[in-house]
């Protein structure tokens, strides 16, 4: 996909939040769609003279986190498989979701998170004019969707959070119709957060304890890909 440079709205967007002319961004380039959409959706859920919140951000928005061999390699396999529908579980502030949004233009979406700001910063993107976006607080474990919602889905650096990682994956299964794409870090790091070292054996421990019976792995720098796929595609 060819990178644009900001143009129009993007560079009113970069002069609102940075207060820097056009000139001095040459070198940064925005899903400035997703960013135009976030700052309209924020500011008419609180007022634009509201001084409740700190000035928005543009950097979740940056399309150098396509880049990234993670998030390359989950787009690519997308690409191959074309979902109608996808859950996405722990977006964040949109690493993998941004450029899904952009490359996949009419795929229903789904955003989940367990952290409230987290997820009305994504629906602040919704409200903006993004209306195939819906994000909602939810936990995975919990199996927030009946089953067979959605084609895809994602859980991409989120399954090493998770104490129950054994609901997890058996929810994140239940509710995919295709496939469950996950990657979580491959060695061990300094990140109190991540409470395990989820190994291609554990992986397919747990896959299999859920019913799938026929995983895909992959490696990219300092992570580990797989794809789980369900009914005709397993």
């Amino acid at each position: 996909m060819q990178r644009r440079k900001l143009t129009g709205i993007g560079r009113n967007v970069v002069k609102k939040i940075t207060g820097r002319e056009e000139a001095g961004m040459d070198e940064r380039e925005y899903y400035e769609r997703l960013a135009a959409a976030y700052l309209r959706g924020r500011a008419g859920r609180i007022g634009q003279s509201s001084t409740e919140e700190e000035e928005p951000k543009l950097y979740p928005f940056k399309r150098g986190h396509r880049e990234l061999p993670r998030v390359r390699k989950v787009l690519g396999f997308l690409h191959a498989v074309q979902p109608e529908s996808l859950l996405d579980v722990g977006s964040g502030r949109g690493v993998f979701l941004f450029p899904f949004l952009e490359e996949f233009p009419e795929t229903e979406t789904v955003s989940i998170d367990v952290l409230p700001r987290r997820v009305e910063f994504l629906q602040d993107v919704n409200r903006g004019g993004i209306t195939r976006l819906r994000a909602v607080q939810a936990d995975l474990c919990g199996q927030p969707f009946p089953d067979g919602s959605f084609d895809v889905v994602t859980a991409l650096e989120v399954l090493e959070h998770i104490p129950d990682v054994e609901s997890a994956v058996r929810a994140a299964v239940r509710m995919a119709r295709r496939y469950v794409v996950v990657t979580v870090p491959s060695k061990p790091d300094d990140n109190p957060e991540h409470i395990h070292l989820l190994t291609k054996e554990r992986l397919t421990e747990l896959f299999e304890a859920a019913g799938c019976r026929r995983l895909h792995f992959d490696g990219v720098p300092g992570h580990l890909f797989v794809a789980a796929p369900l009914g005709k595609e397993g």
